[in-house]
């Protein structure tokens, strides 16, 4: 007989971790498939805007990454071209929703944070997913170890190809043509910046940097690429560098300093993939008892700092529709009941797809617009950008984070 789990998650990145956080939180208990044969720390910088500290808040552990990192002041725009800032938006003003807050939490810190609060034993390494089964009010996921697991629900939360979202017969993520190289670098005795995100764009090319905390910085630069110059660059840190401080364009000294002293193995590239916005309003993103999250729903390209602190949005309201939806306790010892149970988690993930697919939709696609105006290299387009465009961009970027998730319940 197979092992029967009520709650499965695929995937323990930051939308699985936070998932299974969030569940329980709400005292409901789930296991989290892994790929890997630990927890993948890594990566390295999360900008996280005010949408993403209402969700760890949620989860209860926002004072605790809050110590760890700090309060960013404002964002700075530069042209790579004149060398000049075009515009400045400050993250001390209030919006809709309350105070702003942003801050570059450092992936592994976010990780470990998640992981250490769960009961042990809710992570299951080494465990990959090849297939997915129906049976009955069941689904049966079977793992490349040959082992078969019975789930009352299944949450994909496993990334750009995500296994789970293939079940759903959404498309594979396209690739945008862009690719982003990112470092983290350490200053052992601190770096001396002040807590401002500065971001340098034109000429085809976004570059920026923004410190994590007062040794750390990590920094990132997104390029029109091809699939040779991937293929180079993949698995060649000195090639990433090189590229990189070939490519800056006119920006501070302090910009190529920080590339100059990032550790090879403190670097990685790779290419930018997107879901098609039209997916998120015409496909299933959830299904039976079948739902996706994080990356796995909406893969979108870095442009406006969304793609983990989504994530954790997701998390939030998975967590919140399936509580409500088996708060309900009934004797299971039937098939009506079965079947009862069955539905109310249709009906909750089904209410789950309804409150992210619109907020999904308008994530990629502000995305997708914001790096296409940021690094298209056309002389009109870059006139308009510097004189008029930069700060609606950055304004841009704070409404997309002006958001409430709600919390974990309703009561």
């Amino acid at each position: 007989m197979e092992p029967s789990e009520e709650i499965l998650i695929v995937g323990a990145g930051v939308a699985g971790l936070a998932t299974a956080l969030a569940l329980h939180r709400l005292g409901l208990r789930s296991t989290l498939l892994e790929s890997s044969s630990n927890l993948r720390v890594s990566g390295y910088g999360i900008l996280t805007w005010t949408n993403a500290w209402r969700a760890l808040d949620a989860l209860g552990v926002g004072n605790h990454l809050r110590e760890r990192h700090l309060l960013l002041q404002e964002m700075q725009a530069v042209s790579t071209v004149s060398g000049l800032v075009t515009s400045t938006a400050s993250f001390m003003e209030k919006g809709k929703n309350g105070n702003h807050e942003v801050r570059c939490l450092i992936r592994k810190v976010l990780l470990e944070t998640l992981a250490k609060d769960l009961p042990q034993g809710t992570i299951k390494y080494s465990s990959k997913v090849v297939h997915i089964e129906d049976a009955e009010c069941f689904k049966l996921v079977h793992l490349a170890n040959g082992h078969i697991i019975k789930a009352k629900v299944l949450i994909g939360c496993d990334g750009v190809n995500s296994v789970v979202a293939k079940w759903l017969k959404l498309q594979r993520p396209v690739h945008t043509q862009r690719a982003a190289v990112r470092g983290i670098v350490q200053f052992p005795d601190g770096h001396g910046l002040e807590p401002n995100v500065l971001q340098h764009y034109g000429s085809g090319i976004r570059h920026g940097y923004v410190p994590c905390d007062e040794k750390s910085v990590y920094w990132f630069m997104t390029y029109m690429t091809s699939e040779k110059m991937d293929k180079e660059m993949e698995n060649d840190g000195a090639k990433m560098k090189e590229f990189v401080l070939n490519n800056l364009g006119n920006v501070s000294t302090k910009s190529k300093t920080l590339v100059e002293k990032t550790e090879l193995e403190n670097m990685t590239a790779a290419p930018l993939k997107m879901r098609s916005p039209w997916d998120m309003l015409l496909k299933n993103i959830s299904k039976d008892n079948v739902c996706i999250a994080g990356d796995a729903l909406h893969p979108m390209t870095p442009d406006i700092g969304q793609g983990g602190c989504s994530a954790l949005e997701d998390a939030i309201v998975v967590a919140r529709c399936l509580g409500e939806a088996l708060t309900k306790r009934v004797d299971e010892e039937t098939r009506k009941d079965k079947e009862d149970v069955h539905k109310r988690i249709k009906d909750g993930l089904e209410k789950y797809a309804g409150e992210r697919r619109w907020r999904s939709f308008m994530l990629i696609t502000t995305a997708y617009l914001v790096g296409k105006t940021q690094q298209t290299s056309g002389s009109l387009i870059r006139f308009l950008r510097e004189k008029f465009l930069s700060g609606i961009l950055l304004q841009a970027l704070l409404r997309t984070a002006d958001f409430d998730c709600g919390n974990l319940s309703h009561i």
